[in-house]
């Protein structure tokens, strides 16, 4: 925790007159702003350049806190909130009238979660209320995992960025509906389906489409400037080689299972075998790449499994068909 308490005030104090915070969460760092304020929260859009029917996540500040913005706690929205909360779990339950509807994207639900960092918790507790934020980034690209990664990318936007260090977990939090008999997952992350079910005792499906919108689910998304293509592992060298052949800036994400493997490319980037530190590093990766200037990403998915499956909805939704 790098943030002092007078830093914690002062980014309180902004939030309170109206304006937007960015500040570290253990996923991403957010781009805050007082969830019952509908102003404020309109410039969080307006500043990501976000769609106003995409939802944003309220966080609060503990599970004690979950009837104030919800309009009842069903027994399974309980059950995960004491379990994971603390921590990157994100609940959709119905709106509570204290939220207004230009942070649930006019949606008669909203996605609530209790963040795993200190200064976050730090600042809820300063502000005492309510904080809406999405991922402190313009809409659709790679998500910050640290301060710099803000103040490079929404500049003098933002009122004022609080500086907690690097994201540990570096993806997402997991959003799961539970607004229904039976919950399901409609963003992997950083909870994985496995941990889930263990607490639940019963399986869970993760639809490719929902009936409830959510953030993350944009064909494009956590996308880079440089293209992303994505092939089976073992395609990756000749992939990137023809490519870089074709006249690209190839950037390479080699998989741990051609770990030391030589390659002609433009940039090299070998991905950790622990899928903790992939998933810590990945939006950092992403970002180095752009820096050495690739304009083409070479990858593949990892095993579909615990924090594996969050990687690979974000790589998908990296490489997914960009705006025209």
């Amino acid at each position: 925790m790098t943030a002092r308490t007078s830093d914690i005030e002062k980014a309180a104090g902004v939030l309170r007159a109206g304006g937007l915070v960015a500040f570290p969460t253990e996923t991403v760092y957010g781009l805050g702003a007082n969830a019952q304020d509908s102003a404020a929260v309109a410039r969080v859009f307006q500043v990501k350049g976000r769609p106003p029917s995409h939802p944003l996540i309220v966080h609060i500040g503990g599970v004690e806190h979950l009837g104030d913005w919800v309009e009842d706690v069903p027994a399974t929205a309980r059950l995960l909130g004491e379990r994971f909360w603390p921590g990157p779990l994100t609940l959709v339950l119905r709106r509570g009238r204290r939220v207004p509807l230009e942070a649930t994207g006019g949606l008669e639900t909203v996605a609530v979660r209790v963040p795993d960092h200190p200064v976050a918790l730090a600042l809820l507790s300063a502000f005492g209320g309510g904080v809406a934020a999405p991922s402190a980034n313009r809409f659709g690209s790679v998500s910050p995992t640290t301060a710099d990664h803000v103040r490079a990318e929404l500049g003098d936007a933002v009122d004022y960025v609080l500086d907690g260090g690097p994201c540990e977990v570096g993806v997402e939090s997991t959003i799961v509906d539970a607004t229904g008999d039976v919950p399901s997952v409609l963003r992997p992350g950083g909870v994985t389906r496995e941990d889930l079910e263990a607490v639940l005792g019963c399986p869970l499906t993760v639809p490719s489409t929902s009936r409830v919108r959510v953030p993350g689910q944009h064909p494009s998304h956590y996308a880079p400037r440089a293209r992303v293509v994505l092939v089976e592992p073992e395609k990756v060298v000749a992939e990137a080689e023809l490519a870089q052949e074709l006249g690209h800036r190839v950037g390479v994400f080699l998989p741990p299972s051609l770990a030391g493997a030589p390659v002609k490319a433009h940039a090299v980037v070998a991905v950790p075998a622990s899928m903790a530190a992939y998933a810590r590093g990945l939006y950092g990766f992403l970002r180095e790449l752009d820096q050495q200037g690739c304009d083409l990403i070479v990858a593949s998915l990892p095993v579909e499994e615990g924090l594996g499956l969050a990687i690979a909805n974000r790589l998908r939704r990296a490489a997914g068909p960009r705006p025209s």
